[in-house]
This record gives C-alpha cells, structure tokens and sequence, in this order.
C-alpha cells in the first residue's frame, strides 16, 4: 500500500471482493467526560473507511477492524481477507485519514483516546442501519490503540451516552490493546469480550490487560484473556521482530481509571477531574521518569497462524448462528 496515499483514496479488492467507502459522522471528543456529557458539543469530524459485502441471499454478520498507532496497515486488510473469505462482510475503519494524521506512535496525544472510541461507536451506529448487514451480529475487532478503542466502546458508561442503551456489539476482540485508560466499573452489558496479548509486549503492561479484562468479569461480563508464549507487539504480523525506535511508551505508568461519568482520576491525589486529558497523564508518566524510546514489533515462528485460528474461531463462536 502506498501510505502517502489516504485510504479512501485507495482501490482495495479483498477475496475477491471490492471495498465500497463508507463515511462516518463522528467527533474529536478533547477526553472522556466531554464525549459522555457532551457529545454533540465535540468538534464534528466525518470519518471514513472500507465496507467489504461478500455475496449473500440476505444480511451479514460483521466484523469492524479498528487499526493501531501505525494506522491501517498490509496486516490489517490481510485479516479482513480473511474474515471476507469466510463469509462476514468486514468494515475497515481509518481514523488517521480524516484527522490528517499518518502516525501516532511518536505521539499518542494527537487526538484521544476517547476519540478512538468515539469513532468506533459512530461507525456501529452507521453499520447497523446498513441494510445488508445484521444489526444484532456486529463484532469489532481492534490493534493496539484500536484494542484500546474497542474495548471501551464496550463500556456501557461511555457507550449509551454515545449511541443509546439499545445499540451494542455482539463482541470485541481486543488485539494486544493498550490498557492504560479504564473505566472503574466497566459494564459491558450482553457483549462478550477477548483479548489477546504476547507475553513480551513491550508497548504496553500486560498486567495492565489482565486486569482489565478480571475487572470485566467481576462486573459481570463474558470476558476472556490469552497470553501468547514469547510474543511481541503486532505478533499477528508476517514479519520478523524489529525495534521501533521513535516508539514514545511508557508501560509502567500507574493506569488511569475513569469515573461513569468521564472524569479521569489523577492517580497523584486519588481525585476525579473532567479536566484531565490523555497529554495531562501522559506528562505525569515522563515526569515520574516512567516514559522511554523505543519497542517491538513481528511475530516469530507460527506465532501469525496461531492468531488467525483463534481470531477465526471467537468470531465463529459469538456471529454464527
């Protein structure tokens, strides 16, 4: 793919299949309390992507790809090959491309996380009045920062505000997501969940997405966790492990936990603040001298394989009839 190019403007033909764009109404909430509180106060902002609809005798199941800090990448559209070939009709979300932005892996203050987010439910609100696709079997499946974005669609707190109590995901599949930022009492309502990380993840705190993910459960929500054996970052990747040098992390900062309403909590003073943004915690990561240059990407052995089947088969699990 030719990455100068914006993702849209791309002709992409997957299984066989050409993908249609597909226009978003979405925001550019500055944080969480904003896009919970005042959603329709947020800077507007039309995202876009890629619907891909296989031949089908009525509607589809669908699984939505939410790319990471690199934006969408080769990786990426494999998978949703992938799920093309099987049958589901796959929505390619770009989020980079309308915000002007080619990278945040130097910077992840760009724009929110809770615009991430924001995206993610604005895209489901699309999709599920689409006629040819099945509103109760929509699964949404994202990388990195996209896992991130994912799972706290799934949150009910930030999700009914957005897009209603009667409007959910049939399932999140969180790809070694960044879980940095979590809800205190993340209801996920009827959506089941999984996330998968490798043991060697350098981005994030793997610590971090097994508690996010117990945290789901005792809330009462269908959450599951695995734990790839000596995998990096991006370990779904045909490629060999390398190091991103420019990568700006910070894996052992405190995580920051949201109040229902929005407010981050500053983890200094134990206070809520709907102030706070993502540059404010982010800062406080450096200061404490908790912030470092550089992590890894690729996958090793059959290590790509592996995250095929097991991407295949929690999608099979929750959007087959």
């Amino acid at each position: 793919m030719d990455d100068a190019v914006r993702f849209r403007d791309q002709s992409v033909t997957l299984a066989g299949v050409e993908g249609h764009n597909l226009e978003v109404p979405s925001a550019n909430p500055v944080n969480y309390h904003q896009a919970v509180n005042d959603s329709d106060g947020c800077e507007p902002l039309l995202a876009d992507g890629k619907l891909f609809l296989p031949p089908a005798d009525g509607p589809l199941p669908l699984v939505m790809v939410v790319p990471g800090s690199l934006g969408v990448s080769e990786s990426h559209l494999m998978h949703a090959a992938t799920l093309v070939e099987v049958g589901y009709a796959v929505f390619v979300l770009d989020p980079f491309g309308p915000r002007s932005v080619e990278s945040t892996v130097a910077n992840q203050a760009q724009y929110s996380f809770a615009a991430s987010a924001f995206d993610v439910l604005a895209a489901l609100r699309v999709l599920a009045a689409h006629n040819s696709v099945d509103s109760t079997r929509i699964s949404a499946q994202g990388h990195s920062r996209g896992g991130s974005a994912v799972l706290t669609a799934a949150v009910r707190a930030f999700a009914d505000p957005i897009v209603g109590g009667d409007l959910a995901f049939a399932a999140v599949y969180a790809v070694y997501p960044w879980c940095g930022h979590q809800f205190a009492h993340p209801d996920v309502g009827s959506t089941r969940i999984r996330a998968i990380v490798g043991e060697r993840d350098d981005w994030l705190s793997v610590q971090q997405v097994q508690s996010q993910v117990q945290a789901i459960n005792l809330s009462g929500g269908d959450a599951s966790l695995r734990v790839v054996t000596g995998a990096w970052h991006s370990f779904d990747r045909n490629e060999e492990v390398y190091e991103i040098p420019e990568a700006a992390i910070a894996p052992a900062a405190p995580t920051t936990f949201i109040q229902d309403d929005g407010a981050m909590i500053d983890h200094r003073t134990g206070l809520a603040d709907p102030a706070i943004t993502d540059y404010d915690m982010f800062m406080a990561a450096i200061d404490a001298g908790l912030g470092r240059w550089g992590a890894h990407i690729g996958s090793i052995g059959d290590q790509a394989d592996l995250f095929r089947k097991d991407m295949l088969a929690f999608h099979a699990s929750v959007l087959t009839p």
